[in-house]
């Protein structure tokens, strides 16, 4: 756990500054047909400073954690600030307006238990190789992650948040009839916690593995899609991915800023009523959120965000900058990966809120389309255009699940996609395995209900 090395470091400061001791711990395992082919440990940690003055930044940071080095990058910020403001035409930048605010993380740093970690993953593959046959290959993964910082700032924040994740990654492979190879992954995560807490048993998600060896069988003797623009049900992560990819990524402010297809569209209907998206700070459903974030890294207390409310896009997602020049509140959205990172506006538990409807219904409410479950990537620009890999699905035939699907894509506007939206699942879903890769890396956690939509789907 990172000790308070900042202490009284701000005493006398006068202008705004934040300072922030920050430690990374990443941790993997990789099983690869019995095969150990990783076993990885990797601890980063430094101290950074930011300065404002005269609407500029100064910022510095140091690869050491100790008092000295706060000290230095402070000193080093504010003459960085000082001869910027100086040198530079003063920008009509301000700061919005926050209160300052206090946060203990409840549960100290736990040291990843790697031997354990490398005994769960060699159970589970024994396990996986004794039960499935017919296999091609297979892979297990685990991986964990910790992101912990201590932050204070001239304003009176002080905050130490840690926030644990761990994930299971289980990859099989099967050779089809012609020769070629089908593959489907599956992913076991906990959202925030340590690898200890969940992952107990290598036998304890058999159904989850029973009903992924099942698809691939299917997928095995599958068919392609035919390309056009179709009746689709998507799954709750193939949704959580849009919310992410194709939605917040428009909505963030300093893409907005860039020219985004938000900016123009704030106050107007930019999808179905019933579309709701809210990006979720520490609490969703009356439950924690999946990575739940309490300050941000510029201080302020996060709040709930709401992005599209019954269709209408309602606001964007804001740094302390962003949200004075849109005039907005700031809602707690400037986050680093890394000690020598400064923060950006990113996303935090990103999802579509749930509908009425069951999805037996939707599937029977199609007579000619597909419902799509397992998304292998996705990648969206600012235009709302987006294309996601989709690596299992089936067809609907009046209303009934056919054969299962080859590997596909699904692509269009996310806006366009959005106003046809009429049925949404009464069931979310979380997932929290992954990162966002705007400039710098960030666990982050997509969701949604089951969305029955038009969209374009690829062909062989």
């Amino acid at each position: 756990m990172i000790p308070d090395i900042i202490g009284d470091a701000l005493a006398g400061v006068s202008e705004y500054t934040e300072i922030r001791a920050h430690q990374n711990t990443n941790t993997s395992v990789v099983i690869t047909a019995g095969n150990l082919t990783s076993n990885a440990t990797a601890v980063t940690s430094g101290v950074s400073a930011r300065v404002f003055k005269d609407g500029l930044w100064g910022f510095s940071s140091a690869g050491e954690l100790n008092r000295e080095a706060a000290d230095t990058v402070l000193r080093a910020a504010l003459s960085n600030a000082r001869f910027l403001s100086g040198k530079v035409t003063k920008p009509d930048v301000h700061l919005a307006e926050t209160a300052p605010t206090r946060y203990q993380s409840p549960r100290d740093f736990v040291v990843t238990d790697q031997k354990r970690m490398l005994e769960y993953a060699r159970g589970l593959d024994d396990y996986i190789k004794e039960k499935y046959p017919n296999l091609s290959a297979r892979s297990v993964m685990l991986v964990t992650d910790a992101m912990e910082k201590l932050l204070k700032t001239s304003a009176g924040t002080v905050s130490h948040m840690i926030n644990p994740r761990a994930c299971l990654y289980v990859d099989l492979s099967a050779e089809c009839a012609d020769g070629t190879n089908v593959e489907l992954f599956e992913v076991m995560d906990c959202g925030c916690g340590y690898f200890g807490d969940y992952f107990t048993d290598p036998t304890q998600f058999a159904e989850k593995l029973d009903k992924l060896y099942e698809q691939l069988m299917q997928k095995r003797d599958g068919v392609f899609s035919e390309a056009g623009v179709c009746d689709c049900v998507i799954d709750p992560s193939i949704a959580g991915m849009i919310a992410h990819e194709a939605v917040g990524h428009t909505v963030e402010a300093d893409l907005v800023l860039g020219g985004s297809v938000a900016g123009p569209n704030l106050g107007k209907q930019v999808a179905s009523p019933l579309v709701s998206i809210v990006d979720f700070a520490h609490t969703a459903f009356g439950k924690r959120a999946p990575l739940p974030v309490y300050v941000d890294d510029e201080g302020v207390e996060c709040r709930d965000t709401v992005l599209i409310e019954n269709g209408v896009l309602k606001g964007f997602m804001n740094n302390r900058e962003s949200a004075a020049h849109f005039g907005m509140e700031p809602t707690g959205h400037a986050r680093a990966y890394g000690f020598a990172d400064e923060p950006l506006i990113r996303m935090r538990n990103t999802a579509i809120l749930p509908g009425t409807d069951k999805l037996s219904d939707m599937i029977a409410s199609i007579d000619n389309g597909y419902y799509l479950t397992r998304s292998m990537n996705g990648q969206a620009d600012t235009t709302g255009e987006f294309m996601f890999g989709i690596t299992m699905g089936y067809e609907i035939k009046n209303g009934k699940l056919g054969k299962a699907l080859r590997d596909t894509t699904i692509s269009g506007v996310a806006f366009d996609m959005l106003r046809t939206v009429d049925m949404l699942s009464d069931e979310v879903s979380w997932s929290s395995s992954g990162y966002c890769g705007k400039k710098q890396p960030m666990a982050v956690s997509d969701g949604g209900p089951a969305v029955k939509c038009r969209v374009n789907i690829g062909g062989r």
